[in-house]
């Protein structure tokens, strides 16, 4: 897959709506709540410049937040149709390159405790569990790496 990846524009809203719901839709019955992305502002995020897409029509993305000592993922979604084809590891790669870039030392992000595949998934690629905690309604597990670990690729 040759895909770039590319920063959203407003024309790829629709879309980037479109990868999430899908990406996370059944989750729904497992965690018996709609999952965060599915309900985030993805206007406003694209307008921010917080969100990068790969692939024409958009088939995966990712949404970073700069913060003064990491990178945060808020969120990694990529299409059903596009999944098991190396497409997620190639944005958690460019998130690691982005954090660098901007001279950030570490990657941090959160799942849902009953999303099990992630926990798995963030495991393989080094990122360790620092804390579980419940955010409002949500079962959360929070992840970090520290970019001296060795880069996905």
């Amino acid at each position: 897959m040759t895909q770039d990846i590319r920063r959203a524009t407003s024309s790829d809203v629709p879309r980037v709506k479109a990868v999430t719901d899908a990406a996370y839709h059944h989750y729904i019955d497992r965690i018996g709540l709609v999952p965060a992305p599915m309900e985030a502002d993805h206007a406003a995020d694209v307008a921010a410049g917080r969100v990068f897409v790969a692939g024409d029509p958009v088939v995966g993305l990712v949404v970073l937040r700069t913060e003064a000592d990491h990178l945060y993922l808020d969120n990694i979604a990529v299409h059903p149709d596009a999944q098991g084809t190396g497409l997620g590891r190639r944005l958690l790669g460019f998130v690691e390159s982005r954090a660098g870039e901007l001279g950030l030392p570490e990657v941090r992000l959160l799942t849902n405790a009953m999303m099990w595949e992630n926990q798995k998934l963030y495991e393989r690629y080094g990122y360790e569990a620092v804390e579980r905690r419940a955010d409002g309604p949500y079962d959360r597990i929070h992840y970090r790496k520290r970019l001296n670990s060795p880069p996905i690729g």
